[in-house]
């Protein structure tokens, strides 16, 4: 398989942060690694390949060097997503309309999702053996099921003008129409959709996602149109690399952290202890202590890995004069002078060298000076971590649209980046 229908396979196979982790870990287990519980001590051994999961939607998988376990390269992204989480007691009835309420995550647009059939996929948690043992499910219900309709033009003749949507009464998403309904519908059909019954249910963590798979578009398939490729076209990189990657000595990590739409500030997310947790374990385990961590950090390099934004030929005024990544001109390295995309001269030059060094298309963004850009988890992490670190990733056009575009060459420059930063 390419490495194009590689990535849309994964994407079908992660509709939520939960399942892009699970369909991660598939792919590591058929490589040899071996799964180890994030609540439970760790025997590790040089040459070893690893994976733990962090409460379901965080994945962290190393490698150990046969010759050196000493050496530290890091590729860091994200399996969360903008679009919709289903709120508790989420039935409404309305006009013989079934409603489910849903609330905004993270900065979606929110025109994108009108008159699209979404499904949904998260995780349901059942009645347990006790009160803090409940079962956790995965499900994904994998057909179209709701959709959020739109205004006809007829009933608003300024649609066209530009028309803001409040998130709260005009985002409500469709579920059925039938005279007789009570508000309790959602979590009947829910349960019914599991095989469970209602009050087994104690709680879930829904996400709405479009009921559409991704495809190569263009006249000669140039480019490839698909829901989440922010930013599962990084989560797939760093797996794929660190699979590949084969290095001989050192530490080798893929952290795959949550949340980061909604500001990494969890349990699971890259503003977390997790990362140094996960590096503090390893090295106990391999007989190597603070200082010899601190070293490696110091001589060490983060891979944030995360989408850049192409330049758009509707919208060339909204790019920067002498910086406009093209679809298909490979991997971006994202640069800000306010740091809120991370790196330096050194880390920059680094990354660039890599590339020329194996044949790996390169280019570069920066935001308009008049024009505040986003931010992705690099400095978030080489805060706490204090590594050199540099943000790179695709370009793609429509970041944060329910479906986004890129360009069909440039995930193998971002995964042959990611192998060549794994084996160096």
């Amino acid at each position: 398989m390419d490495v194009v229908q590689d990535l849309l396979t994964f994407i079908v196979h992660s509709p939520s942060p939960f399942h892009a982790v699970m369909a991660g870990r598939d792919e590591l287990l058929s490589a040899g690694f071996t799964e180890l519980a994030w609540g439970k001590p760790w025997l590790l051994a040089p040459g070893g390949r690893y994976f733990t999961r962090v409460y379901g939607s965080a994945l962290m998988a190393f490698r150990i060097g046969e010759k050196k376990p000493r050496g530290l390269r890091i590729a860091a992204a994200h399996t969360d997503f903008p679009g919709f989480r289903v709120k508790p007691a989420a039935g409404m009835v309305k006009d013989g309309y079934g409603l489910v309420n849903v609330e905004p995550y993270g900065g979606l647009i929110l025109s994108s999702w009108l008159d699209r059939p979404l499904s949904l996929a998260g995780k349901v948690v059942l009645r347990g053996k006790s009160a803090f043992a409940p079962e956790s499910y995965l499900v994904d219900l994998a057909r179209p099921l709701l959709t959020i309709p739109g205004l006809a033009i007829h009933m608003n003749r300024a649609m066209n003008d530009g028309v803001k949507l409040n998130r709260q009464t005009e985002m409500t998403p469709v579920a059925a129409v039938a005279e007789e309904l009570e508000k309790t519908f959602f979590l009947e059909k829910l349960a019914r959709e599991i095989g469970h019954e209602p009050e087994e249910i104690l709680s879930y963590d829904l996400t709405v996602y479009p009921a559409e798979t991704g495809c190569l578009l263009g006249f000669d398939a140039e480019m490839v149109s698909s829901p989440r490729l922010d930013n599962l076209t990084s989560v797939k990189a760093c797996l794929d690399g660190l699979i590949e990657g084969e290095p001989s000595h050192g530490i080798r990590v893929a952290a795959l952290f949550d949340n980061e739409e909604v500001g990494s500030h969890t349990k699971q997310g890259a503003a977390s202890a997790v990362l140094e947790q996960l590096l503090q374990r390893i090295y106990r385990a391999l007989e190597l202590d603070a200082d010899d961590l601190a070293a490696d950090l110091a001589a060490g390099f983060l891979l944030s890995v995360d989408v850049a934004h192409a330049l758009h030929p509707n919208y060339e005024d909204k790019a920067d004069p002498t910086n406009q990544p093209h679809l298909n001109g490979g991997v971006v390295i994202k640069q800000a002078a306010s740091q809120a995309y991370a790196g330096d001269a050194e880390a920059v030059a680094i990354i660039a060298e890599l590339c020329r060094e194996h044949e790996i298309p390169v280019q570069h963004f920066v935001n308009r000076s008049d024009i505040p850009g986003g931010a992705t988890l690099g400095s978030m992490v080489s805060s706490q971590l204090a590594i050199r670190t540099m943000d790179v990733g695709v370009p793609i056009l429509a970041m944060h649209s329910a479906r986004e575009t890129m360009g069909a060459s440039d995930q193998a420059a971002l995964t042959g980046l990611v192998r060549a930063f794994m084996g160096k």
